[in-house]
């Protein structure tokens, strides 16, 4: 039997507890989580809410509380990742001081897209720190920029266990293929814009992307080949450090 630690914070132990609770049980009821871990309604509310942001937690039109994204088995991301985004994070930090809106970095996980980075920029209204989420590849702007990438038997062999309507996400990926850059266009979530493309390994598949990310209310069709050739150049640039320490 092990016994807490004198440090214990109760607040993440809590949290944790919350978040055991979900994946070994839900869906559950607010009222219920807060009774089985013996705590307020008030504080186990609090509690999801942060999980909920972070998802690890998601909540259904029936109130129900499950297991989020966060909670859910994954493969493991490329080794190659931590070379990424350290050499993508200066990239990113002088994008952002360029167009000053929040960039973000992911990489693929089977069909899945792993942020990695964020760097926000200082603005009250943007969009905040992405890292850590798990979304799917092919609703994310940078995801489907990996995903054009691919040829079309990559693309079946990809998804061929996955419920995804095939011929649909075959015809976005050509647009994407013909304009060299993905948009996501509150796809993932509502009064978020994402420009997306793809950042190349040495061996030549795409290892990553990069995306910059804004409120919707921001968004203008102008300015977006300036935009996008300032994410293509920042992407490039990666590209190029990456092969030189190949």
């Amino acid at each position: 039997m092990r016994n807490p630690p004198a440090s214990l914070l109760n607040s993440v132990d809590h949290a944790l507890q919350v978040a055991i609770l979900l994946q070994q049980e839900g869906p559950l009821r607010l009222v219920d989580i807060a009774h089985r871990i013996s705590i307020a309604p008030s504080t186990a509310h609090r509690l999801l809410t942060s999980l909920v942001y972070r998802e690890f937690a998601t909540q259904g039109a029936d109130r129900l509380y499950r297991p989020g994204p966060m909670l859910r088995p994954v493969e493991a991301p490329d080794p190659g990742a931590q070379r990424l985004w350290r050499v993508a994070r200066p990239r990113m930090r002088r994008l952002m001081e360029l167009v000053n809106e929040t960039v973000t970095l992911l990489v693929p996980v089977g069909t899945d897209a792993r942020f990695i980075s964020t760097v926000e920029c200082a603005r009250t209204l943007r969009v905040a720190d992405r890292t850590g989420f798990v979304m799917p590849l092919h609703d994310t702007a940078g995801g489907r920029a990996i995903l054009a990438e691919k040829t079309a038997e990559e693309l079946t062999d990809l998804y061929r266990d996955e419920d995804v309507d095939g011929r649909r996400l075959y015809r976005d990926l050509s647009r994407v293929r013909a304009k060299g850059f993905a948009i996501n266009d509150q796809r993932t979530e509502k009064g978020l814009t994402a420009l997306g493309v793809a950042v190349r390994s040495p061996q030549g598949p795409a290892c990553g992307a990069m995306a910059l990310a804004m409120p919707t209310t921001r968004f203008r069709a102008d300015p977006v080949q300036e935009w996008v050739a300032l994410l293509k150049a920042a992407a490039a640039l990666v590209e190029e450090e990456l092969a030189t320490e190949a």
